[in-house]
């Protein structure tokens, strides 16, 4: 399963955590697992690339992003992986769980 920890101050998230595998299906052909791997490495892709505001750590089957500055683009775009992964737990419940912390 894949764990993910939302870490939030003031409505905002300021850390998240992405740790596990899905084990939809083998290695190499979980879609569950490319999913969250696709939209967590595009996200953080983007942030670097507009502002250069956050940290982050991998490994395999571990991501961490941590947010060195408050902008609007890590704001919009780190809320809208939040959503996305939402969503996707929703269809693959059994494979991905997501932990909210204020």
């Amino acid at each position: 399963m894949i764990k993910i920890n939302v870490k939030r101050s003031n409505k905002k998230v300021y850390e998240l955590v992405i740790k596990g595998h899905a084990n939809y299906d083998d290695m190499g052909k979980d879609i569950v697992c490319a999913a969250v791997s696709t939209m967590a490495e595009t996200t953080v892709n983007n942030i670097i690339v507009l502002d250069e505001s956050i940290d982050y750590e991998e490994n395999s089957g571990y991501l961490k992003i941590r947010v060195l500055k408050d902008t609007e683009v890590n704001e919009k775009l780190l809320n809208n992986l939040v959503m996305m992964l939402e969503d996707l737990q929703k269809e693959y419940p059994k494979n991905i769980e997501i932990r909210n912390e204020v």
